[in-house]
């Protein structure tokens, strides 16, 4: 496989998406939609793609079954420039699938199986490509049950030691032992980035910069919190930020923070400094919303520097 600046290790998701309906359909009733679309979903796929999109070399690292879906979300991945090399087909389960309905005005629904996704494990990332990639990016940490703390932990410092940064990304589903997967993980993290909501689940606190703060001082390098359209907040050890959002017409949530995150690692890439950094995440985040899908509306890097030459990010030290 050729070399990959980014290795985007984690959830591999095909996502069957409509346009916005006016409502649920009672028992028994049919309601149209404009558009059902079939279309890459999971943190890696999205970051992956959203990076290829911005002329970084990526590849993906996870799972998809043996099946159809399978077939498809590789044949989407190389479409868009994603090296597939270490997508493994695993063979007697089904591809990891997502039902995501959008009625106008609320917030997304999600139906859910985790099919190949559930066996991932740290071991599937592959240490021998650490000399030649610059990040190693690990979306949906808590919600694959074979993806431990512990394990993981070994990889990021065996990465970090062959300096190569660290991003993680969660999703987080209820009623498990956040902390004890969190806890030998985090001091091996350069960049921690849940979203708000994922905080105040993990950590039963409300307030989105205390939530920042608490992540840092379990040893995060940098954290990062993404609030949607509230914007996000930033804390290391050199600088406590809020940033606020650019101004998008909003179609479909999907794939936003996956794309936040491709924005922030491309900002790493080049070595910016760190508010630079949320201004490119929150563009590409911006991106990400104005189209169904998680990844079809996010900017190509040409965009992406027309657009930040264009609009202000108001960003504040706290």
């Amino acid at each position: 496989m050729p070399a990959a600046d980014v290795l985007c290790a984690g959830i591999v998701v095909a996502d069957h998406v409509c346009t916005p309906v006016s409502h649920l359909p009672a028992p028994g009733e049919l309601v149209m939609a404009d558009r059902l679309l079939l279309t890459l979903g999971g943190c890696a796929a999205n970051t992956a793609v959203d990076l290829a999109k911005m002329g970084v070399r990526s590849a993906v690292v996870g799972r998809i079954g043996a099946d159809l879906f399978g077939r498809i979300v590789a044949d989407m991945l190389r479409e868009a420039h994603v090296e597939t090399g270490l997508l493994q087909a695993v063979p007697g389960a089904d591809t990891s699938q997502t039902l995501i309905i959008n009625v106008a005005g609320q917030d997304r629904r999600f139906i859910h199986t985790f099919g190949a996704n559930a066996g991932f494990r740290a071991a599937d990332i592959p240490s021998n490509y650490f000399a030649s990639t610059k990040v190693l990016y690990v979306g949906g940490f808590l919600v694959m049950t074979a993806l431990t703390g512990k394990e993981l932990a070994e990889v990021f410092a065996l990465a970090r030691r062959q300096g190569v940064k660290t991003f993680l990304d969660v999703v987080a589903p209820p009623d498990m032992d956040y902390m004890g997967q969190l806890e030998p993980l985090l001091p091996h993290v350069d960049i921690f980035k849940p979203n708000t909501d994922e905080a105040r689940l993990i950590l039963g606190i409300g307030d989105t910069m205390l939530q920042a703060e608490t992540f840092h001082k379990m040893g995060a390098k940098t954290v990062v919190i993404s609030c949607g359209g509230e914007g996000s907040v930033l804390v290391s050890d050199q600088v406590r930020l809020r940033a606020g959002v650019y101004p998008v017409k909003f179609v479909d949530g999907s794939g936003g923070g996956d794309a936040f995150d491709a924005g922030f690692i491309y900002g790493l890439l080049q070595d910016m400094p760190v508010e630079d950094c949320l201004r490119y995440a929150s563009a590409l985040g911006a991106s990400c919303v104005r189209a169904l899908g998680t990844t079809p509306g996010v900017f190509t890097r040409s965009e992406c520097e027309a657009f930040l030459q264009q609009h202000e990010l108001k960003i504040e030290r706290v």
